[in-house]
């Protein structure tokens, strides 16, 4: 009896060990997410589990010799943020380019260029993004402006959206383009009514240009991740999924993750560009069985681009734009090819990401699930649409019959951008403009992030002040 008592005694104070926490919060306040339970004061972790939440007294309780205490003094805790949208690499190469991100004037903007070229003479290109269309009268910038400040070396700088580009003479002379030059791809060389080039490249066509500038290092590369997951700790950014990627961005992540470097979990779509070949499907499909039940890191997805941008004129619409251009915007892919490949990544068990800016290009997106969903057999796919900054009525409710993601980012209706927007489509649709609030209505199931680098900030509270107000962080509406 005896031995049976100090058996139990010593299971008890075994029990009582290991519920020690190894961190504890206390004295604050813990959203929890819970309707019954929205706020606690205090929370303890052990390992990577959340063991509770509760009040300081009790979870005092869970303080042993080795547990790290820190005391809030009434500061906020809570879950760290997802961002649904990224592209983390490209964010993070730009912290050593030049930033003409809130840069509102061309006088700022010249600025901020000519302070990098006499802070980097080393440099042979002046790179960088982050100007938006509407600080230009045309909407798009012209090289003079460029010539003026820096005329000895090229300079490539993109949009904040990533779909257009600003080139000075000298680096349209390296990629030769002349008046002569053609380009039959997606996108267009900007031409002034003399027929020469103005420095202003879209979509695809910035490819004249960008494919002179030497691709960063591996080495480099792992720096520049580096420098964005401490900046995306420092931001309360803990997860997100990169909108686009490949076998050889998702190998920096992994030899990040066997040095212990990786502080976030990391899922990544592949850019199925303008065609998608077996061999990279094959490729894709083994990271993903290999990486199924990874706690970090994830390769379940594919991304499609469907159209462009509203304020280039190539996001694809279901009526004219209304600023005299004469089109609707073209479908990046031919349908057929683009159902067809959708349908086949569907049967794989793949995610599908599409990018879908204009409300023709979100309709096609919809229609190309349905159809696959019909030839497939329905399943949990979680397919999603991304931007859908534009969407009819008609097509609201699709979105929870289907069972699609809207993907949005409401970061991308600035008034720097909408002053734009508002032109290419007119005061009706504008008005129709980043619907989130009417998708979830119609119950879709809406997902939130930024679209770094191809916005003007990272924040996720800048977005969700965007999402909630529908204000800028100055007050604009």
């Amino acid at each position: 009896m005896m031995k049976l008592f100090f058996c139990l005694l010593l299971l008890v104070f075994s029990v009582n060990a290991q519920e020690k926490a190894d961190l504890v919060f206390i004295n604050g306040r813990v959203w929890t997410g819970l309707k019954d339970q929205p706020d606690a004061e205090a929370l303890a972790i052990r390992g990577n589990t959340i063991l509770r939440v509760g009040t300081t007294a009790a979870i005092k309780r869970l303080i042993g010799k080795q547990t790290e205490v820190i005391d809030l003094d009434g500061k906020l805790v809570m879950a760290g943020f997802n961002d649904s949208h990224i592209h983390f690499l490209g964010g993070t190469q730009g912290l050593s380019e030049v930033d003409l991100t809130d840069a509102k004037t061309m006088a700022e903007m010249q600025r901020r260029i000519t302070t990098f070229a006499k802070e980097n003479p080393q440099a042979e290109w002046i790179t960088g993004r982050g100007w938006e269309y509407g600080w230009f009268a045309e909407s798009l910038p012209h090289r003079r402006d460029l010539d003026a400040i820096v005329n000895d070396r090229p300079v490539f700088l993109r949009a904040y959206d990533g779909h257009s580009a600003w080139a000075n003479s000298k680096a349209l002379q390296l990629a030769g383009v002349t008046r002569e030059t053609k380009f039959d791809g997606f996108g267009e060389i900007v031409r002034d009514v003399q027929g020469e080039a103005t420095g202003a490249l879209k979509e695809s066509a910035q490819s004249l240009v960008r494919k002179l500038i030497g691709e960063p290092t591996r080495a480099q590369n792992l720096d520049s991740l580096r420098r964005g997951l401490k900046l995306a700790a420092s931001l309360g950014l803990t997860s997100w999924q990169n909108a686009s990627g490949g076998p050889e961005e998702f190998s920096l992540y992994e030899e990040l993750m066997r040095r212990g470097e990786l502080t976030a979990r990391v899922g990544i779509a592949l850019s199925v560009g303008q065609q998608i070949t077996q061999a990279r499907l094959d490729q894709w499909l083994k990271l993903r069985d290999q990486y199924a039940a990874h706690p970090q890191l994830r390769a379940s997805a594919v991304k499609f681009m469907l159209d462009g941008v509203i304020e280039s004129h190539t996001a694809a619409m279901l009526e004219p734009y209304s600023d005299g251009a004469n089109t609707k915007g073209e479908p990046a892919w031919p349908l057929d090819l683009y159902r067809e490949k959708v349908a086949l990544c569907d049967k794989l068990g793949l995610q599908i990401y599409t990018h879908a800016i204009g409300d023709r290009a979100v309709r096609e997106a919809l229609n190309a699930y349905e159809q696959a969903a019909r030839q497939n057999q329905r399943r949990d796919a979680r397919h999603r649409i991304e931007h859908i900054e534009t969407v009819s009525k008609e097509d609201l409710p699709r979105f929870a019959k289907l069972g699609v993601l809207a993907s949005m980012q409401p970061i991308h209706a600035d008034p720097g951008t909408v002053s734009v927007w508002e032109k290419a489509v007119g005061s009706e649709r504008v008005q129709r403009a980043f619907a989130w609030r009417e998708l979830q209505t119609h119950q879709a199931q809406l997902v939130l992030g930024s679209d770094w680098p191809a916005c003007i900030s990272v924040s996720p509270m800048r977005g969700i002040h965007n999402a909630v107000n529908r204000r800028t962080t100055d007050g604009q509406p």
